[in-house]
This record gives C-alpha cells, structure tokens and sequence, in this order.
C-alpha cells in the first residue's frame, strides 16, 4: 500500500467541472479555485497536492487515443519529473472506464497509485455526487492504495482493467461485474511496454455479432485498414460458425496480420472456445481469446500492444496473457 503526501490532480473536464451554457452542460476550466474552495471544510484531508489541466478540456463522448497518450504523458512527468507518489485524474463519466482501462496498459511499471474519478452531475449542483467521488478518492490516496489504476466511484474502488459503466444516470454507474478469472500471468513484459515507451496510435475496431451478419459487412471493415478488430461473440465464444464466407474472410484477414481477438457480449460472460464447434471454428479461423475481459480492458490493450509496435504474433501472445490483473486476480 502506499500513502500519498504529495499529490497531482489532472482535471481532463467531464461533468464534474461542468458549467451550464446556452448549449447545455460544457466543459470549463477554472476548476482548481472551486476544488480547493470545496474542500476547505474537510480539514481530515492533510496531502498536498498540486493542479493541471489537460488542454483542450473535454466532455468525456470525445476522448481519442490521442488524449490518452497525452494524459499518460502528463502523469508519467508529473511522477518522474515533479516528485508526486500519486495521481488523481478527474474525467467524465462516459468514456471513464475506457480510460482507466487504457491507462493501466498505458502505465505497466509506474510504482504509484493513480485514481481517476468523476461524477454524475456538477460540483455545485444541489445533491451532486461530486463532493462524495472527491473527496472519497483523496481519502483512498492518503489512506494507502496499491500502485496502478483504479478507479473510485459511489464508495467503491474498483480495478482500472476491471470496471464497466452500467447505468447512465444513476450515482452507482460503474461496476466490476463477476467475469471467469482464470488464465495465466505473464511471466515478464518485454521492454516496449514499459511506461517510458513511446506509443503510437492503432487502427481499431470493434463489431458485435449479431444474427445475420454477413460477410461483405465483415470484409468492408476488415479492408478498412485496421490493425486488429475486436469481434464480440455470442455466449461463451460462438459465432456463426455455418457461414463459409465470413470464416473465409477472418482467415484472409489474419493471414495479412490483422489480430483478430474475440470477447463474450454477455455482462458477466467469457470465450472459451472449445465449448461449442461454433466457438472451435471461430478460434481456428485466427480468433485469439480474451477470456472474460470487458471490452474496455480488451481494447485498451490491443491499443498499447499494437502501439508499442510489437509484431502481430506477439500482441497475441501477450493478449491472451495476464498483464495487469484484467484476466487473473
């Protein structure tokens, strides 16, 4: 466990800092005055800690890869560079989880605990959840918390790799839903991985099967130059394992380097391919699976894995690896 004494907030905007305009609710900045003037009267609060925003502040529906490397990039200065034990990341609540996510990926190696959190309505509306979210993560920092990511919301922390938003507008939105854990960790992480590494970004895609997909709407993404695409599958890993053309088409694309990875649709659901022969045929055709990972951590580690340019056959290696606790407790 490690307890903050010296911390950096890096407000990203959200809803948290939210002020109302003829639009509706925008990001603002400003949002260090209204911080520190919010938690005068916690005086149980004793860390220090310093403030950043993340230019161009954002509602949360329009992160990028691109905001996620310049949020890793701020954190890892912060820490090397300004000395700080800890990390709060201040966000909005839509893309949360996919942040906390990516940035557990992002930052493999850094020996600090980082929180992201947000809220549901504004600090300053009437009955907001934000002082509660607030000042709950800084207790969590001061208190002790594990090196890596997490996020803290409604009461709980919960695993950065781990978490899902399930509500859209109630104060307990994010869980860590019970998914198979089993697997097996990986036994070290080669050096393009570390925190320190540059990343670029990937070319990624997501598609849900559903009954009558067909294979030229498979074909159209895949020919769309993508790096990998995540194929979320029915069940425990099936798919229409009766369609020869849409087998023909994953083949196609795996032989040219695409990684090919496949999650359950189900909310506490997992692959486990040799089940069914629909789920065999689907892992024969180049599918790679991702046991009962969400499809938050999954594509989040298809970015960093593919970002640090690692060849394809060994992003699949390691995808199917434990890296951080998405996989395996």
């Amino acid at each position: 466990m490690r307890r903050v004494k010296n911390l950096f907030v890096l407000y990203t905007g959200g809803t948290i800092g939210m002020l109302q305009t003829a639009e509706g609710l925008a990001p603002a900045g400003g949002f260090e005055a209204r911080m520190r003037e919010q938690l005068q009267g916690y005086t149980e609060i004793r860390l220090d800690w310093s403030f950043a925003e993340l230019q161009p502040l954002l509602d949360s529906a329009n992160m990028t890869q691109a905001n996620w490397l310049a949020m890793r990039d701020a954190i890892v200065n912060a820490v090397e560079q300004g000395g700080h034990d800890g990390v709060l990341v201040l966000h909005g609540t839509d893309t949360l989880a996919y942040s906390a996510a990516a940035l557990s990926f992002l930052l493999l190696g850094l020996d600090v605990p980082v929180i992201l959190t947000g809220s549901m309505q504004p600090m300053g509306a009437p009955g907001s959840d934000a002082p509660g979210n607030l000042v709950g993560a800084l207790k969590a920092l001061e208190t002790g918390v594990e090196p890596g990511v997490w996020l803290y919301f409604n009461g709980e922390l919960m695993h950065g790799a781990r978490v899902t938003k399930l509500r859209s507008d109630a104060f307990d939105a994010f869980a860590v839903l019970p998914r198979e854990r089993k697997g097996a960790h990986a036994e070290s992480l080669p050096g393009e991985l570390s925190y320190r590494q540059p990343r670029q970004p990937v070319n990624l895609a997501v598609l849900p099967l559903f009954p009558g997909l067909r294979a030229e709407h498979l074909r159209a993404l895949l020919g769309s130059g993508v790096q990998a695409l995540l194929l979320e599958c029915f069940g425990s890993g099936t798919g229409p394992s009766d369609n020869e053309d849409l087998l023909a088409a994953l083949r196609e694309a795996h032989a040219r380097g695409v990684v090919l990875a496949a999650i359950s649709q189900c909310p506490q659901g997992y692959v486990a391919f040799d089940v069914y022969a629909a789920g065999s045929r689907l892992r024969d055709a180049g599918l790679v699976s991702g046991g009962g990972m969400t499809r938050e951590a999954a594509l989040g580690k298809l970015f960093s894995l593919l970002g640090c340019g690692l060849p394809a056959t060994e992003v699949e290696r390691l995808f199917a690896l434990d890296l951080c606790g998405e996989r395996v407790d």
